[in-house]
């Protein structure tokens, strides 16, 4: 599958290649503050929101009033430079099931690894918490571990875990890392996952040639998954996994080294184009398309946060196309993790520093 250019892949290196304007049409409220690297976020059914600590902490946040609960049961992680406490999503059939999965970085081998586990909300524990899946082999690094989670519409698990900052990983079919995984609920194998019977592969990947894919979440309407990664100095993508699918990395990419060189073609014959980029890079993390009622205008658009522009990314989409781009809260000088649709059809934001937020935001007055 050639890697083809698309319409939005183009312009002159070092520029932003969308139209891009900066607005002031929201207000924001920090809702709690005081959070140590907040990573991610997931919405409980009775409206409070559970928030992953980067140093290893799951708490449970009312968002009326900012109290902050800590949830016990918690697996023990490896929280050193970009690695800790990751992602957290609740399984689709919370309601009944009170399944809460999370990632993180944790030790294993002479290295450590991205993990994948689960336990059962039972008050402020994760009862039976159990590592279901490890990303291996386990490397001694302390960067690129992904990971964002998500469920597509058959209840499969998509998991996104990053090269380990080692990148010939992504293009080692027998290396889960720099991949796109599929999974069961129990983090079996799919029998229908693109490599489950070539014995020179991981059975658990779906798509590979990732670098560091830090936002999934899945279109409200097509049910596909989306992913965006960071690039190196440029080059940030945001792609749409295929099974079997080589993305590139780092064979091609529209990014350079940091220290000035080129790495590879922008295109690459056999390898997936995204369907955006970014040139400089925006350092993406977290994604979701918005679907409340109190931003009408807003209806299907994607978020994104951007952890070195410090920005909020809001992108107006016609299918795959990206027709233009907006930067929210520019003027925040926020890092900015983690994007969510709240049940209240707010938008939720956290901030990644030492003294991080949740945030609010909503409609200006």
């Amino acid at each position: 599958m050639p890697r083809m250019r698309s319409a939005l892949a183009t312009g002159l290196l070092g520029l932003v290649l969308m139209p891009v304007q900066a607005v002031a049409e929201v207000r924001t409220q920090t809702v709690a503050e005081g959070l140590d690297h907040p990573w991610a976020m997931a919405f409980l059914p009775d409206g409070e929101v559970l928030v992953t600590e980067r140093s290893g902490a799951l708490l449970r946040i009312d968002r009326d009033n900012g109290e902050r609960t800590p949830i016990d049961g918690v697996p023990a992680v490896d929280a050193r430079n970009q690695g800790g406490m990751l992602d957290v999503q609740l399984h689709p059939d919370f309601a009944e099931n009170r399944q809460v999965y999370l990632t993180w970085s944790g030790e294993c081998g002479e290295g450590n690894a991205t993990h994948l586990g689960r336990g059962r909300l039972d008050r402020d524990r994760l009862a039976d918490f159990e590592t279901l899946f490890v990303a291996t082999p386990c490397v001694d690094s302390t960067k690129h571990f992904g990971s964002r989670i998500v469920f597509d519409g058959d209840g499969y698990i998509f998991m996104t875990v990053g090269e380990r900052g080692e990148r010939d990983r992504s293009q080692d079919i027998g290396d889960h890392n720099g991949s796109v995984l599929r999974l069961l609920p129990d983090g079996g194998i799919p029998g229908d996952n693109p490599f489950v019977d070539r014995e020179d592969a991981e059975a658990a990947i779906y798509s590979y040639g990732h670098r560091n894919p830090q936002g999934a979440v899945i279109h409200p309407d097509t049910g596909a998954v989306w992913i965006h990664e960071h690039g190196p100095r440029g080059g940030d993508e945001i792609n749409l996994p295929q099974a079997g699918a080589n993305f590139g990395w780092p064979k091609t990419t529209y990014g350079k080294e940091y220290w000035g060189p080129e790495i590879g073609p922008d295109e690459l014959e056999g390898t997936v184009q995204p369907i955006h980029y970014w040139v400089p890079s925006i350092a993406p993390s977290g994604m979701d398309f918005y679907t409340g009622e109190r931003f009408p205008e807003w209806k299907g658009n994607l978020f994104i946060g951007a952890l070195a522009m410090t920005h909020l990314a809001r992108l107006e989409m016609d299918g795959t196309e990206v027709v233009r781009e907006t930067q929210l809260l520019d003027d925040r000088g926020w890092r900015i993790r983690d994007v969510r649709t709240g049940p209240d059809g707010y938008l939720y934001l956290l901030t990644d520093a030492g003294d991080g937020r949740l945030v609010r935001v909503a409609p200006a007055e």
